[in-house]
C-alpha cells in the first residue's frame, strides 16, 4: 500500500530530467510497470496485495470459528465480499467516465473474482490445494499455447501495438503477445456483452480479465503462508520455511522463463509470473519477519502498520481524492514549497505532500479504531 501510494511522487520523471543517472534510472524502472517481460518493484503491488489476502484468511477463519461462526455463514460473507470488491473495483474504474466501465483487470475485482474460490480450496486438504494450485498454472499456460497464433497478416496496430514496439516474440512465445493472446480474445467477447461507450477493441497495457484465474493461484500461496505462520514451529523454523518457498518458487519462475515455456509477464499473469512473484513476496515476508518477530525490532514499523490496517480505505483515497488533496496543496500553500529543488522535483515533493495527507488521514481513523472492512 505504500509502494502505491508513492506512485503519487512520480518518481519515474526524474528518469526522464536526470536520464544519465543510473540511480534515478533504476527509481524509475521500480516504481513503475515494465513494458511486458520481466518483473519491477512495481509490478510486485499487486500480486502482494492478493497474496496477503490469503495470508489472512487462514487467521481470519480462526477467528470467526472461534466466535461460532458456521460454513454457511462464513461461506455467505465470502459470497458478498467478492461480489462487493468486483463492484468497488468497477466503480473506482468508472469515475470521470460517462456510463459504468465494465472492466474486470482492476485489483480489487481480480481479488474478488477469485475470493469465493480461495475460501472453499482453505477448507479442502493441502492434497487438494496442490493440485488445485499445478491444474490453474498447468491449464492456463495450456489454454494460451492452444489459441492459435495470429496470421501473418494480423495489423498489431489495430490493437494499440505500435509497428516499432521491441517486446514482441516470435515462434512458440508468441502465443504470449500483447494484444493478440487468449485472454485478448477472451476480452474481445466478455467485454462486449456489458453497456459500453464504444465497442472493445483491446486493453491498451495489454491488462486482461482473466488474469483472476492465476491471480487465485497466488491468494492460494498466501494461504499456505499463512498456515504455516500459525503453526507451533519456532521462529527460526519458520524464517527457513518462508526462504526456502521463496527461493523455489523464484527459481521455477525464472527457469520456465530461460527455458522459453513461459516468459514471466505481469498483464497477463503468466503462470510463470505467479510463481516468480509469488516467490519473491515470500522472500520479502521472509525479511519482514525476520526484522519484526525473529530480532523483535517492531517500532520502526508503524507507520506501515497505519497504513496496512486501512487498506481498503486507503485505495479507495488513491482513486478518489488524490486530485483534490493536490489542489487543496496548492491552493493553500503556493508551489515555492514545492519547487524549493527545482522544477524536476516539484511533483515529486507535491505527491510527498498528498502521501503525508493520505498517511495523516489515516492515522486519524488508526488512533479512533476507525478500520473500513469489507
Amino acid at each position: 500500500m505504500f509502494l502505491m501510494l508513492a506512485e503519487a511522487m512520480r518518481l519515474p520523471s526524474l528518469h526522464a530530467a536526470f536520464p544519465a543517472s543510473r540511480f534515478w534510472s533504476i527509481v524509475a524502472y521500480n516504481t513503475s510497470h515494465v513494458p511486458w517481460q520481466g518483473c519491477s518493484l512495481h509490478d510486485l503491488i499487486q500480486p502482494a496485495f492478493s497474496f496477503l489476502v490469503g495470508a489472512a484468511l487462514p487467521f481470519s477463519l480462526a477467528n470467526r470459528r472461534a466466535r461460532g461462526g458456521t460454513f454457511w455463514r462464513m461461506l455467505g460473507h465470502a459470497v458478498w465480499r467478492s461480489a462487493a470488491l468486483i463492484l468497488l473495483g468497477i466503480f473506482l474504474r468508472s469515475l470521470e467516465r460517462s456510463g459504468t466501465n465494465w472492466t474486470f483487470e482492476d485489483t480489487l475485482t481480480q481479488i474478488g473474482m477469485g475470493y469465493t474460490f480461495l475460501f472453499l480450496l482453505a477448507f479442502a486438504s493441502l492434497r487438494v490445494q496442490i493440485a488445485a494450485f499445478v491444474v490453474i498454472l498447468v491449464a492456463f499456460w495450456g489454454a494460451f499455447v492452444l489459441y492459435p497464433l495470429p496470421g501473418p497478416d494480423f495489423d498489431y496496430t489495430k490493437v494499440g501495438v505500435r509497428p516499432d514496439w521491441p517486446h514482441l516474440y516470435t515462434g512458440f512465445l508468441a502465443h504470449f503477445n500483447k494484444n493478440s493472446n487468449l485472454a485478448w480474445a477472451f476480452d474481445v467477447w466478455f467485454l462486449n456483452l456489458f453497456p459500453r461507450e464504444r465497442p472493445f477493441l483491446f486493453n491498451s497495457g495489454g491488462w486482461s480479465t482473466l488474469s483472476f484465474i492465476p491471480t487465485l493461484a497466488t491468494m492460494l500461496l498466501g494461504v499456505w503462508a499463512g498456515r504455516w505462520l500459525q503453526t507451533p514451529r519456532s521462529t527460526v523454523e519458520k524464517l527457513k520455511g518462508l526462504v526456502a518457498g521463496g527461493v523455489a518458487f523464484t527459481f521455477a519462475g525464472l527457469l520456465l522463463q530461460w527455458l522459453h515455456i513461459n516468459p514471466i509477464v505481469k498483464r497477463i499473469w503468466t503462470s510463470s509470473y505467479t510463481l516468480y512473484s509469488g516467490g519473491l513476496i515470500l522472500l520479502i515476508l521472509a525479511g519482514f519477519y525476520a526484522i519484526t518477530e525473529v530480532k523483535g525490532w517492531r517500532r520502526w514499523s508503524f507507520p506501515l502498520l497505519v497504513i496496512g490496517a486501512n487498506s481498503i480505505a486507503i485505495y479507495g483515497m488513491s482513486w478518489t481524492i488524490e486530485h483534490f488533496v493536490t489542489s487543496a496543496l496548492v491552493r493553500h500553500l503556493g508551489r515555492a514549497p514545492f519547487a524549493i529543488m527545482g522544477p524536476p522535483f516539484e511533483p515529486v515533493l507535491l505527491g510527498m505532500g498528498v502521501l503525508i495527507v493520505f498517511w495523516l488521514i489515516l492515522f486519524w481513523m488508526y488512533r479512533r479504531k476507525i478500520f473500513l472492512r469489507i
